[in-house]
């Protein structure tokens, strides 16, 4: 059985391989990708596995962006350190979901259930995620102003006036490109979603940019990027050497 690792968090990732390289030692993981666009790519040179396990969050995007930009053509097992995101969904529409952090008895009942299906039910669950995946891009319609609830006030705010996204300790706000900073109600991943992609960059784990605000960028240790904005920052915002390329593409593309 040949396998596919997407997983952007290098413990996670490496914890599984460990496992199946323990449990299922006549596995052969083809690759361990970590975004979207890595991903993509490696289906585009061929690569054919007969099962992905594949992580919902990454660091540029929802993983069902990945069905937008190629076709997989074998089954998923999702995994996901969300006990209660949508997994209904991910139950009936895959192989399975794993919660993170992994255990062997979760891998094994996964891996036995994919090889007691026949050919045609692999076909129909991977008819069934594509359809799911999809159905979520249609609803992710982007969005030009947010409603911000502030104590007894509603604040309406232009993305336009949006300079980036912030969490610290599982909390969103948002910074204006005037310097004002409100709470913010679903995470990085949700919010994304609804921003057009060529305004906003999900530049790591903490922030999301809008190109609006991005004054400059200092080449960083490691063939890092550290990029500058216009206004005040909480915290410096590092673009990891995987995802300059990404990044590079995203701001030349966009300039005007």
């Amino acid at each position: 059985m040949k396998v596919l690792i997407i997983e952007d968090e290098t413990a996670a990732a490496l914890n599984l391989r460990s496992l199946l390289g323990h449990e299922f030692p006549e596995v052969e993981i083809m690759a361990m990708t970590e975004s979207i666009v890595e991903t993509a790519e490696w289906f585009a040179t061929g690569g054919s596995p007969d099962l992905v396990f594949m992580d919902i969050h990454l660091a540029d995007g929802n993983a069902f962006k990945i069905f937008e930009r190629t076709e997989i053509s074998c089954p998923i097992v999702f995994t996901t350190a969300y006990d209660q995101y949508a997994l209904q969904a991910f139950r009936v529409n895959s192989i399975d979901y794993l919660l993170k952090p992994i255990k062997a008895d979760d891998l094994r009942r996964a891996i036995t259930k994919f090889e007691r299906l026949s050919g045609a039910e692999r076909t129909d669950y991977t008819e069934k995620v594509n359809r799911m995946a999809q159905s979520q891009a249609e609803q992710n319609g982007t969005q030009q102003n947010f409603l911000i609830h502030v104590r007894d006030k509603i604040v309406p705010l232009s993305k336009d006036d949006i300079a980036f996204f912030y969490t610290s300790q599982e909390r969103v706000s948002v910074y204006t490109m005037s310097g004002e900073n409100y709470p913010m109600m679903g995470s990085l991943e949700t919010i994304m979603n609804r921003l057009p992609e060529s305004e906003f960059f999900r530049a790591n784990r903490q922030y999301i940019i809008s190109r609006k605000a991005i004054n400059d960028i200092s080449v960083w240790f490691g063939s890092r990027l550290s990029v500058n904005l216009s206004v005040a920052i909480p915290e410096k915002i590092i673009i990891s050497k995987a995802r300059v390329p990404e990044f590079k593409v995203w701001l030349a593309g966009n300039k005007e």
